[in-house]
């Protein structure tokens, strides 16, 4: 059911709306399952998949999927369990997220850099039922097996999914890397092997997609604290849906999108993995978005859609050999997760010939709101226009009611079928956040008089590494562990190859002499690698206000850029 525009939504400003896209569109009431499933009927014998050389059909996608919800049926498995996916991107990826949706159970998104108090944490508030992981990852989840013991792992080796003859070659660069290619013996591990040899048809579960939870997707929120944005199959279904009809380059049956954007991440799962196997797309899959391998990838699978971030659009025009490879196939890309720097939206056009559009979302809207139009006006600096079924506005900082004119800052809103249901076990956080079906965005912006939306400020203290979210309070929470460290700060500061880095100020207890590398390292033990401090910088004090609060506005006008002479007391994180 589409939502019309009611007479106090922004959409009245909308003059600019493509001519090739409806402002609403229908969105079917059927389960994620049930689109897939109408694509594999239509698209059977097309590739689905290709994993370095590796291809796997839409059929066999389809089957292989329900032998591993077979086996996660026999474990106990049923409609609204959690089942968790620990994993890199690969085939096992969509194979064990849509073994878990036919059964009706919900996908728990586990980053694969998740350890130590990450995961714990992640596991404890979840509570799934079962997990699937590789045989690489498993030790990290052994570890903290006693903080949280998931009842059922399965486990596959990263070399099932590679072609024959490149095993050997795949074994080798995990030795050669440290890592793990033992297969866990514990009592509580199922083969994955195995468990895709247990017979039995399973059939759709069939649920109301409007209140059928289908993922957990955990987010900062607005107070830095993860907690879990529970999207419906209506949620995922109607961004799928929206996004397609947005993009009016695609070819049902006949793209081939490039996903090096990780699935673990909303923006990786709707955009590179629902909307492509929704209309009969073959996905590449890159495990991480290294450039040299992706440059590869263009070269020989000759890709028409590549959605990624800015930090890896800007590592691909940066390449000085690009001449060499084939990279005329891409003909749309959608840039979200961070602002796309106008130059590198350009020079990337003029490199490929390709449409290079840049979009706005969130977490906890499945996650696409806005992007601007594919045919039509693009404004520099501008997320674009809402999407189909999608209003915005924006209201007053101070109160929030107060609904703001054409290019009044104010707190940006949205509301559409693509908004989550609310925070799971959060009902204080999700009331502050959602109200008369508005979400509250937490994202200061304004709206021209052309309906063009345009962020203008940063959440509060969030740190984008990549297209990673990183919380300072997270970090500081890690740092204060340690015995050396008195009194911490943590904020972004600007990098030339990930758009932000994280910089920590410490203060240290007297008589301590723990160094910049000794505190990184902490900090890697416990939490991801990429929000570990790139920056150290050693004070007596940190600047705080009459109710002792750290002036962070005060660290960032003191704290030297990158490229200046930086004092004696700072130390860059090796």
């Amino acid at each position: 059911m589409a939502i019309s525009p009611g007479p106090d939504i922004d959409r009245v400003w909308l003059k600019h709306y493509p001519a090739d896209v409806p402002p609403t569109v229908e969105i079917p009431n059927v389960m994620v399952t049930e689109l897939v499933e109408s694509t594999v009927r239509r698209f059977g014998d097309r590739t689905a998949f290709i994993y370095y050389g590796a291809r796997w059909t839409y059929r066999r996608f389809w089957a292989e999927s329900e032998r591993l919800a077979a086996a996660l049926r026999a474990a106990g498995v049923g409609p609204q369990d959690r089942v968790a996916i620990y994993l890199p991107n690969g085939p096992l990826y969509p194979i064990a997220l849509f073994a878990a949706l036919r059964l009706g159970a919900i996908v728990v998104q586990v980053s694969p850099l998740y350890l130590g108090q990450d995961l714990s944490r992640l596991l404890k508030d979840a509570q799934p039922k079962a997990l699937v992981t590789l045989e690489i990852l498993y030790p990290n989840l052994a570890k903290v097996r006693s903080e949280y013991a998931v009842p059922n792992v399965f486990v596959a080796r990263l070399r099932e999914f590679y072609p024959w003859y490149a095993r050997p070659f795949v074994n080798r660069v995990l030795r050669r890397q440290k890592m793990s290619t033992e297969f866990p013996t514990d009592p509580w591990v199922r083969p994955y092997a195995a468990a895709i040899r247990t017979p039995g048809s399973v059939e759709l579960y069939r649920g109301d997609p409007a209140t059928t939870v289908a993922v957990y997707q955990y987010t900062g929120g607005t107070t830095g604290i993860p907690k879990a944005a529970t999207l419906s199959h209506r949620n995922l279904v109607a961004n799928i849906v929206q996004t397609n009809t947005w993009n009016t380059e695609r070819r049902p049956g006949q793209e081939v999108v490039l996903a090096a954007i990780p699935y673990f991440h909303i923006y990786g799962l709707t955009v590179a993995m629902f909307m492509a196997l929704s209309e009969g797309a073959t996905i590449v899959i890159q495990t991480r978005p290294e450039i040299r391998e992706l440059l590869k990838l263009i070269d020989r699978y000759q890709p028409t859609q590549f959605p990624g971030v800015p930090a890896l659009y800007n590592a691909f025009t940066q390449q000085p050999d690009l001449s060499k490879f084939r990279i005329q196939s891409i003909r749309f890309c959608l840039s979200g997760s961070a602002p796309l720097p106008v130059e590198v939206g350009r020079k990337f056009e003029s490199l490929t010939g390709a449409s290079l559009v840049e979009g706005y979302g969130l977490s906890e809207t499945s996650p696409v709101t806005h992007a601007n139009p594919v045919h039509g006006e693009r404004r520099a600096g501008s997320i674009g226009l809402p999407l189909p079924n999608t209003d915005q506005r924006v209201v007053d900082l101070e109160t929030g009611t107060k609904v703001l004119g054409p290019d009044e800052p104010g707190e940006l809103c949205v509301r559409g079928p693509q908004v989550m249901l609310g925070y799971y076990g959060h009902p204080e956080e999700t009331a502050l956040v959602l109200k008369d079906g508005w979400f509250r965005t937490g994202d200061v912006a304004r709206i021209d008089p052309d309906g063009y939306a345009y962020i203008v400020d940063r959440k509060k203290d969030m740190i984008n590494v990549g297209g990673m979210k990183v919380y300072p309070r997270e970090v500081e929470e890690v740092l204060f562990q340690h015995t050396a460290v008195q009194d911490v700060a943590v904020l972004g500061m600007p990098d030339p190859e990930r758009g932000e880095a994280v910089k920590a100020f410490v203060v240290r207890r007297p008589g301590s002499t723990a160094t910049a590398d000794e505190l990184v390292a902490f900090v890697r033990e416990r939490i991801a690698h990429y929000k570990a401090p790139r920056v150290i910088e050693f004070r007596d004090s940190l600047p705080r206000s009459g109710v002792q609060k750290v002036l962070k506005r005060v660290l960032r006008e003191e704290s030297p850029m990158p490229g200046a002479t930086a004092p004696a007391a700072t130390a860059p994180a090796r």
